[in-house]
């Protein structure tokens, strides 16, 4: 097993040069130079400095030579990283990593690197200024500025900011894999299906979590095409597996014990609508029926969710949502509502069953 030695602690860390309370009016400067933030955080992984920064601090000249920049410029951008918590200053002038940082690191276990990117998007700078359109008019304005529709787009003109976006969906499905089938009580069901699925992780994670279980995955077909290798011919759980390539929101065509849909109910009502109904019409009473979302209303997570609730009303039309929406959208497609349970620090489970 690699080990990691720490950082040494031989010197203490540079006192934070920023009031960590401002008052009411340097808050708001702040908040109306949010750009600047979230594009440091974009420049420093592009970059990669966070991948050339060693698990030893370095100079701002040695870091600027490992990522082929200007130190001048380089200990700028590093400066205004520290003062959000991304790297730290040494007394000698050296950075280090801290626990955000490292979250930039392509290789750490948990790393955000392309959730970062994807937040930050070319497209985005040009979207955000349209949010006071999307307000008033309660619809998307991506396609006013970009004449196609957002998944169009970025499959047909933004190839890399697509490719950004599958890696994004990847990495926060896998770190949710885990969490999901710690979360769930399978005992006593013989198939599951992952609606929205995605590349199946999650759907991976439940069969390793249960031998006996069988599975089956169905999202759009440039999804399942790139499935987890182990669902695929020749894949370790491919026997119990059955990849199926749909729209849900057209139909689905699957019978199973439990039905898992997360992360996908973000669509405009009429979607979310459809999806349900056809989880419905497909299930057999007694069948159940567990959604896995964010919510707009929770607490721990509310300034990223109401953030990225935001996003989706201006490239899909989409929303985040509350407990009390999610609960009514169910209940309005004839589903039963058990508990609602936490998975982890951001997601919640809410356990339905279809009646007879």
């Amino acid at each position: 097993m690699t080990t990691v030695d720490p950082v040494p602690q031989t010197v203490d860390p540079v006192p934070p040069t920023v009031d960590p309370a401002p008052p009411p009016p340097m808050r708001l400067r702040e908040l109306v130079f949010g750009a600047a933030r979230a594009a440091a955080v974009r420049a420093a992984v592009r970059l990669g400095v966070a991948d050339a920064l060693a698990d030893t601090p370095m100079t701002v000249e040695d870091l600027a030579a490992a990522v082929k920049t200007q130190p001048g410029t380089l200990r700028r951008l590093l400066r205004a990283l520290t003062c959000q918590g991304v790297f730290t200053e040494h007394p000698d002038g050296t950075f280090a990593h801290t626990e955000m940082s490292r979250l930039l690191r392509e290789d750490d276990p948990h790393s955000l690197r392309y959730i970062a990117l994807w937040c930050t998007e070319p497209w985005t700078w040009d979207v955000w200024p349209k949010l006071d359109e999307a307000v008033r008019s309660g619809r998307a304005v991506f396609e006013d500025v970009y004449e196609k529709e957002f998944f169009t787009y970025l499959n047909e003109e933004a190839p890399e900011s697509a490719y950004v976006f599958n890696r994004a969906m990847t990495t926060s499905s896998r770190q949710s894999a885990r969490d999901v089938a710690d979360l769930l009580d399978l005992q006593g069901a013989s198939s599951v299906a992952d609606i929205g699925g995605g590349q199946g992780h999650v759907l991976a994670s439940l069969l390793e979590r249960h031998p006996t279980l069988n599975g089956t995955l169905l999202d759009l077909p440039g999804v399942v095409d790139n499935a987890d290798p182990r669902l695929r011919d020749g894949g370790a759980l491919s026997p119990r597996v059955r990849v199926v390539a749909g729209d849900c929101r057209e139909d689905i065509p699957v019978q199973a014990d439990v039905y898992i849909i997360k992360n996908i109910l973000e669509w405009d009502d009429d979607s979310t609508r459809r999806a349900l109904a056809n989880v419905r019409k497909a299930a057999c009473p007694g069948a159940r029926v567990v959604v896995i979302e964010n919510l707009v209303d929770d607490t721990p997570s509310m300034r990223f969710t109401t953030a990225m609730d935001l996003l989706l009303l201006l490239n899909v039309g989409g929303a985040k949502h509350t407990r009390q929406s999610m609960v009514d959208r169910l209940t309005d497609a004839g589903l039963v509502i058990g508990e609602i349970r936490p998975v982890n620090a951001y997601l919640h489970a809410f356990e339905c069953t279809v009646p007879a």
